[in-house]
């Protein structure tokens, strides 16, 4: 998993990008997430699904008109290519699984210090959902305590991050105000320490989330289709 320290406010060192994160150090190699980058890793995925699920459908295409006996085997072949893209997309929606939770006490402490960070409808989609909606250049975010899931604009795509804090023991609200500060200090730095873990159509990730999450998700969709 991808780790964020937060918005500490240090000065980066001599030479560094002043407003980029300071865990971008980690993945040096990475370049700086942009609309090209997302397009380009949003292909990839297709490209690479498709590379493996295309085959089987062709060969089982293929046994049943050869010979029609080995249609069995066919639609074996073809369910074991529907089930690649839905493992896939199972991955992604893994990444807003609700964690572990601290004291009640401290949960309720952590939750006013993220709804002072937070307009009204985003802390009501919270209370919701536990998801904390946010609107940013590259699309719309919606942050978990160890993930994060990134809508593009026209809601025809959406990118699933692993991300957390170091500290794991924090309350829920903690761990998401954290994520938040590091997305408004610097998105492309963001959308790029973080491990992206599925891009693809909505629906598919949408199937495999918990009700609250698939609410919280509609929203997003709603705000990057306006």
């Amino acid at each position: 998993m991808a780790v964020i320290a937060g918005a500490s406010g240090a000065r980066p060192p001599a030479g560094a990008d002043p407003v980029a994160l300071p865990e971008r150090a980690a993945v040096h190699w990475r370049p700086l997430a942009c609309e090209r980058t997302l397009r380009k890793s949003g292909r990839l995925w297709t490209l690479t699904t498709a590379a493996q699920t295309v085959p089987l459908l062709a060969a089982a295409v293929a046994l049943g008109v050869l010979k029609p006996l080995t249609i069995p085997v066919g639609l074996a072949l073809v369910a074991h290519a529907w089930a690649i893209p839905e493992l896939y997309a199972n991955r992604g929606a893994r990444v807003v699984k609700p964690r572990p939770r601290a004291g009640e006490d401290a949960e309720r402490r952590a939750l006013g210090l993220l709804g002072d960070l937070l307009g009204h409808r985003a802390r009501e989609l919270h209370a919701r959902t536990g998801l904390v909606l946010e609107r940013g250049a590259l699309g719309v975010w919606l942050l978990a305590e160890a993930g994060a899931l990134l809508v593009r604009p026209g809601g025809r795509r959406v990118h699933c991050y692993c991300v957390g804090v170091p500290a794991a023991e924090l309350p829920s609200a903690d761990r998401q105000a954290h994520l938040l500060l590091a997305l408004r200090e610097h998105e492309a730095g963001f959308a790029t320490v973080a491990n992206q873990a599925f891009s693809g159509a909505p629906w598919r990730v949408a199937r495999r989330l918990a009700p609250p999450a698939r609410l919280a998700l509609r929203e997003a969709l709603d705000h990057a289709r306006a």
